[in-house]
């Protein structure tokens, strides 16, 4: 089972630093420079100072001394007893929907072999820490941003332990620029925190954003050797019963494709699914039922549904697979139409040879349109159950079936990995 802790964080003295919309920042691998800039000149002690550090030398030094540098000046201080942090999250579903909230809380995990039982990724990446990440953790000693993970918890019964809290004023809150409001509460209390740890004495954890930084964490951990706070990870949990969870698709693309792959794609097309022309507001299919990718291409620009011929399409080509990861969107079409068709391997999809990703259904069509790429196969959400299948079973997805969002932000709490 999964180890869940409350953590004495380090977080910012807002009453020194002012509003937490001035010292927060979004993920650091959706940072351009630009956005760097931006957030940088709000505050000097806005986190990318540190999770993005600039120097002509050594960066990772340049963000070990900013960060000791605003513990020293109280900018930056460190919990006096262990708590954990509930979150809501206040969104607008991306392709309309309405307005959401999800709800989760900020914790310490222990670091383990991933397994069942304990901590599963959900997607395949690239394994091994990113260096990056790894440099700065060893200077600054310190998780920045939490891992996003999910546990089951049918009863909802550790929000209901967290939930008394949120009637108060928050500790902090921002809007973002997505329009996203984030709430943050501090919880101290043993029996609040006892109840969470109690509904998960039996959790298993999914990683659904992340997987990178765990990676990362456990080399670190590795590293050090012996016992201690660099054993555990800065997580926010989130229930997969929670009613404002939703997974978003993410849309497939290819390109620099030769004539004759363009035939050859074509002929798998028909072979393995039923094409029909429709509206292109119907591009991205919905609900349940047979297997359905929405398909448009750079030569005709004309959208198309393709509805998979029969469900033994899919037993042959990913044969050996457990039954969930036969029914999944994503992998067929990587097994019949991305390998089977145009030759792809796992490392070209990995590096995203040949290939590309869009969120967003207009971005995807507009790609396609100009030519960028040559096609675009646009996805259905991934139901969570059917990722908590597919984890269940063993496997993980392949990469980017799953959007989680909203994303969360760098610079809510941190996790001393020192004791």
């Amino acid at each position: 089972m999964a180890d869940v802790q409350p953590l004495r964080a380090l977080h910012y003295d807002l009453a020194k630093v002012g509003p937490l919309a001035d010292v927060v920042a979004p993920p650091y691998d959706v940072i351009d420079p630009a956005l760097r800039r931006h957030l940088a000149a709000r505050s000097p002690y806005n986190v990318v100072h540190v999770d993005l550090p600039e120097s002509n030398g050594d960066p990772y030094s340049v963000a070990a001394r900013t960060f000791a540098g605003w513990q020293r000046e109280g900018a930056v201080v460190r919990q006096g007893q262990p708590g954990l942090w509930a979150l809501t999250q206040s969104y607008d579903a991306p392709g309309g929907g309405g307005r959401r909230e999800r709800h989760g809380f900020l914790c310490r995990v222990r670091l383990e072999d991933y397994g069942p039982g304990r901590v599963r990724p959900h997607e395949r990446t690239h394994p091994g820490p990113k260096e990056d990440r790894l440099r700065l953790t060893r200077a600054t000693r310190t998780n920045l941003s939490p891992i996003f993970a999910l546990h089951s918890d049918p009863q909802r019964a550790a929000w209901a332990a967290l939930e008394p809290a949120t009637r108060e004023a928050p500790w902090g809150d921002t809007v973002d620029a997505d329009g996203t409001e984030h709430r943050v509460w501090c919880v101290e209390d043993p029996d609040a925190i006892a109840a969470v740890q109690e509904a998960l004495a039996s959790a298993e954890l999914l990683i659904a954003d992340g997987h990178h930084r765990y990676e990362t964490a456990r080399v670190y951990a590795e590293e050090v050797g012996g016992e201690g706070a660099h054993r555990y990870v800065l997580m926010c949990l989130v229930a997969l019963e929670d009613p404002g969870l939703t997974v978003f698709p993410t849309h497939r693309l290819v390109r620099g494709l030769r004539p004759e792959q363009h035939e050859t794609l074509a002929d798998a097309i028909r072979e393995a699914f039923e094409v029909t022309e429709i509206d292109r507001a119907a591009l991205v299919p919905r609900g349940d039922g047979p297997l359905r990718i929405g398909y448009v291409d750079a030569h005709f620009k004309r959208p198309f549904m393709l509805t998979l011929k029969d469900p033994a399409i899919a037993d042959a080509a990913l044969a050996g697979r457990p039954e969930p990861y036969r029914r999944l969107d994503t992998a067929v079409l990587e097994a019949v139409l991305l390998k089977g068709a145009l030759g792809m391997t796992d490392d070209d999809v990995s590096h995203l040879r040949g290939m590309g990703y869009a969120r967003d259904d207009e971005e995807a069509w507009q790609l396609v349109d100009s030519a960028q790429f040559d096609a675009a196969f646009f996805m259905r959400a991934t139901p969570v159950e059917e990722v908590r299948e597919v984890a269940a079973a063993g496997e993980s997805m392949p990469p980017k079936s799953t959007y989680f969002f909203p994303k969360l932000l760098t610079g809510m709490v941190f996790n001393p990995l020192v004791d």
